[in-house]
């Protein structure tokens, strides 16, 4: 499958593409009806789960279907019995190389390391990507006899921090016992454990060290488990290495908690100690950085006092943040030209020194800066087009027809079984098979089963095969998805917000994954919380059973995530930027945020939020609205008007309202991103020496 540029409007290539949609469905897939052998494999499937052999004739003339496989796996797996061997070996030979066949063996091997079979073990052995079983592997070398190579089998186990699992406790005994896994090399385990905040990692590997050593261990997994309670005891301890160490853990994870109460206990042991200089730089850092989150008075002092060898890339945009926060553009732009290498290439930190620039009446050098982000296709090149009255420049990548290519990577057995269980309902099933059919692929069959992704509606694996580099984030036909389009323009319209927002929400919280569920239980395609849904639902009058499951459902999520995000833009004068932010962070840290930096720009309110998450997710929620709407019209609505100021009453867009073109032409440099949407774009054709907008104008 080639690629080829296309230089013109986005939208008449997507028109096309739907005229010709049946025609680029994956065609091994699809060529086929399968709608009998799917409902008839459900039927089977249930049997092989309870009855050995009863399925084997029910499932007669199934034999070619793509799933076929799982039938007989589940039939041996949901025994009672433990497997036997031959039954396994069977399998195996009749299905090399499936995913089926890895888990079968994975609990073949399983069950043979709990036996202590070993000798059984190493003859059906078989490399596999589970840790617990290579450890097994290990314990079966051990056990038979058979030599072990300690420095590239077991020491790479080793120095993982994640904690290990229980299979590998054995093996890193006996390396200890053997001189294998030195007193050096425990500690360089504990070392990575603590820089990566695993106090139980640390807690299992000071088991293998000496009482003495294993009191400095554990003093140290305490610290970091448990900075208050046990840094109030540090001032008892004895000045040894140690010890600092465990105090730094402990002030920088402090730091994180309660930044104050960090800078009294390091006021307090400060003196103490004999500290070395990286040790004292990393705790100024934390506790200046963690001061700076929450804007505290002293956090700009702090800051610019670090010394040099205590700055990193975080201290450095935070300096940034709390001098913009304190409207010193000056000191602000000072921040922005101190920061280094890829740190300073970046476009939100472009963007915002162009500002200061503009700020401090310096236009003839911001007009370039302007210029060059213009031609990028994110958030802060959308702006600065705005700034210069310039178009937006979107040029995307589309496919050229390689009918051969599709049908080979259609044809692909692991793929095949992928869009089965898809056209099923099974998604995570779905998405097993999937992943293991791309590791057999190489970049070009990528591109094209992401594509037969996308034409067959199965839309996230397009979105996540697709993000990997710069030409294919250009692929924004099969990266930003019209799914569920009358739904969602109908639903939008209803709750008064315009669909290109609704559309940049389902995509930046979910990426089209209709059963996405977060840690904190929210739940499908716009990650709805039960609670916040079965408010909405009350409100508006739709059923809803107040289940998180049924939130799943398609329809209902966008019919409650939409009337909660109009909700929303009502609660902030109608503005989309403050409502995508309530909506990733909840409306008290947004209040917080504004009776704390109410009157400032909207670009620089968004840039001074202190979540991380919610800064990064309002430009992008903005950013891939300007694609939809481009996606959906052709030209956009300015992303500047979608900025109201705090207080101005925003509406969302008619047909009526001002709408900017977008152009495409190639650009010899790459393009920087940061939301990994960026692409390669167009000059918009503003001379570098035209003035600049002094304020905001929406």
């Amino acid at each position: 499958m080639k690629f080829s540029l296309q230089m013109q409007p986005f939208l008449c290539h997507f028109l096309a593409s739907v005229a010709g949609l049946a025609a680029l469905l994956p065609l091994a897939a699809h060529a086929v009806d399968r709608t009998a052998q799917r409902a008839r494999f459900g039927a089977v499937l249930a049997a092989s789960e309870t009855a050995r052999e009863d399925w084997k004739q029910m499932a007669v003339g199934l034999e070619n279907y793509p799933l076929f496989p799982y039938l007989e796996y589940n039939a041996i797996t949901q025994s009672k019995q433990p497997l036997q061997r031959v039954e396994v070996e069977n399998f195996l030979k009749r299905w090399p190389g499936t995913l089926p066949t890895r888990d079968l063996r994975d609990r073949w091997l399983r069950q043979l390391g709990k036996s202590g079979d070993w000798r059984t073990f190493l003859a059906d052995w078989e490399a596999t990507p589970a840790r617990d079983i290579a450890c097994l592997h290990l314990q079966a070398k051990l056990a038979t006899g058979e030599k072990i190579d300690y420095a590239k089998q077991v020491e790479p186990l080793w120095l993982q921090v994640s904690p290990s699992p229980e299979t590998c406790a054995s093996v890193f005994t006996n390396a200890q016992r053997g001189g294998h896994l030195d007193r050096t090399k425990i500690w360089q385990r504990i070392d990575r454990a603590a820089d990566a905040a695993q106090p139980e990692t640390i807690r299992a590997a000071a088991s293998l060290l000496d009482a003495s050593d294993r009191v400095d261990a554990l003093r140290i997994a305490d610290a970091i488990g448990n900075p208050a309670g046990t840094l109030a005891k540090a001032s008892t301890w004895s000045d040894q290495p140690r010890n600092r160490v465990a105090i730094s853990h402990g002030l920088r994870r402090y730091a994180r908690r309660d930044s104050g109460a960090a800078d009294t206990v390091w006021a307090s042991l400060r003196d103490k100690f004999v500290w070395d200089a990286d040790q004292k730089n990393r705790i100024l850092n934390a506790i200046a950085v963690y001061r700076s989150t929450s804007y505290s008075d002293d956090a700009l002092a702090r800051l610019k006092a670090l010394p040099e060898a205590a700055a990193d890339d975080i201290s450095r945009e935070w300096l940034v943040r709390t001098a913009l926060a304190s409207g010193d553009y000056d000191a602000t732009l000072k921040a922005l030209q101190s920061m280094q290498g890829k740190q300073r290439e970046d476009e939100r930190w472009r963007y915002l020194e162009a500002r200061m620039l503009t700020k401090l009446k310096r236009n003839d050098e911001a007009g370039p800066v302007y210029v060059a982000l213009a031609r990028e296709a994110n958030f802060f090149g959308f702006l600065a087009a705005d700034w210069i009255d310039a178009p937006y420049s979107i040029c995307p990548i589309v496919l050229t027809e390689d009918k051969l290519a599709e049908q080979h990577v259609a044809e692909q057995p692991d793929l095949l079984r992928a869009f089965e269980f898809h056209a099923m309902g099974k998604s995570p099933e779905a998405r097993r098979e999937w992943d293991f059919a791309l590791t057999k692929f190489d970049e070009k069959q990528r591109r094209v089963a992401a594509n037969l992704a996308f034409r067959s509606g199965w839309y996230d694996r397009a979105v996540f095969a697709l993000s990997g580099n710069p030409e294919t984030q250009r692929m924004y036909e099969q990266r930003f998805p019209l799914g569920e389009r009358s739904r969602v323009v109908r639903e939008s319209r209803a709750s008064g917000i315009d669909p290109s927002w609704a559309y940049g929400i389902i995509r930046a919280e979910s990426a089209w994954m209709s059963d996405a569920r977060s840690h904190a239980n929210a739940y499908g395609l716009m990650q709805l919380l039960p609670g916040t849904a079965k408010r909405v639902a009350s409100a508006y009058g739709i059923p809803f059973s107040g289940s998180g499951t049924a939130l799943f459902d398609t329809d209902l999520n966008i019919s409650l995530g939409t009337r909660f995000l109009g909700m929303m833009a009502q609660r902030y004068d109608g503005s989309p930027w403050l409502a995508s932010a309530a909506y990733n962070a909840g409306e008290a840290p947004v209040d917080r945020w504004l009776a704390a930096r109410g009157s400032f720009e909207p670009d620089f309110f968004i840039e001074t939020i202190p979540y991380k998450e919610t800064r990064e997710y309002v430009s992008r929620v903005l950013a891939f609205s300007v694609i939809y709407d481009w996606h959906l019209n052709g030209t956009v609505t300015p992303l500047s008007n979608k900025l109201p100021r705090i207080g101005q009453a925003y509406v969302a867009p008619s047909d009526k309202s001002a709408r900017k073109s977008v152009v495409c032409a190639p650009m010899p440099a790459p393009a920087r991103n940061v939301d990994a949407d960026s692409a390669p774009t167009a000059t918009p054709g503003a001379d570098s020496s035209e003035p600049v907008a002094l304020e905001w104008q929406p």
